[in-house]
This record gives C-alpha cells, structure tokens and sequence, in this order.
C-alpha cells in the first residue's frame, strides 16, 4: 500500500511542471484560407497537444469537420519559451515540422519543411 501511495505521488508531482507551463491555455490562430480556430494547448504525453475546439469564417462560427482534431502534436519544450514537435495544417491536410516561440500572451507558431530551414509561420493570441 505505501508503495502504491508512493508512486501515486511522484505521477501527481511529474503532471505538475505541464500543468503550470505558460503554454497551456486557449489561443486564436491567425486566419488561414479564409477561417480560423480556438485551440486548447494543454500536457499529453511527455509534451504538448493542441486541439481545435470551435472554428469560425467570415460568417460567424461554423461546425468545422477539424474540430477536435489535433493541430499542435507532441511539442516538447527546448528553452526560453521555445518547443519543437509536429504540427498538422488542416487546409492541406499535411503533418510538418513545428516551432512554437512563445512571448507573453503571443505565440508565433511556425510549420516547416527541409530540415527546419524554410519555415511559414503565424502568430496566436491567448484568449484563456
């Protein structure tokens, strides 16, 4: 029993460093092809998920077919508000390379091929 007490104890004190990162939270992508998304960033793993919770276009909000999907997947951080891991960008439907720079109630998200050297990029703002 003390053992499993134990072990209940260091899973609950490992969840604690995600829980308090500045990347969790909800954050507005900036538009692309016409629509963007509320995304919910919060732990999965060893790193970070984010899901796309509601969707909007010129017309107001809409029930995208994206929603709930995972935009952000496995980021890790690397230091200085910085993370790496993949990011999927719905509009093309392809998985990429990603970098998260995180400033404040700003993120600049970044998908990249080559390696990492060519890089297109967008800025969220945090809502939540």
């Amino acid at each position: 029993m003390k053992k499993l007490l134990m072990t209940s104890a260091a899973l609950v004190l490992s969840a604690l460093p995600a829980l308090a990162d500045p990347l969790v939270g909800l954050w507005k992508t900036d538009v692309d092809d016409g629509a963007y998304a509320y995304v919910d960033i919060h732990a999965c793993g060893a790193g970070f998920c984010g899901t796309i919770m509601r969707t909007f276009n010129a017309d107001g909000e809409y029930q995208s077919p994206n929603i709930g999907k995972d935009i952000i997947r496995g980021m890790v951080p690397a230091g200085n508000g910085k993370y790496t891991g993949e990011v999927w960008r719905p509009s093309n439907n392809k998985i990429y390379y990603g970098k998260i720079n995180l400033s404040g109630d700003r993120l600049t998200m970044k998908g990249c091929v080559a390696g990492g050297l060519i890089c297109k990029g967008s800025t969220w703002t945090r809502i939540e």
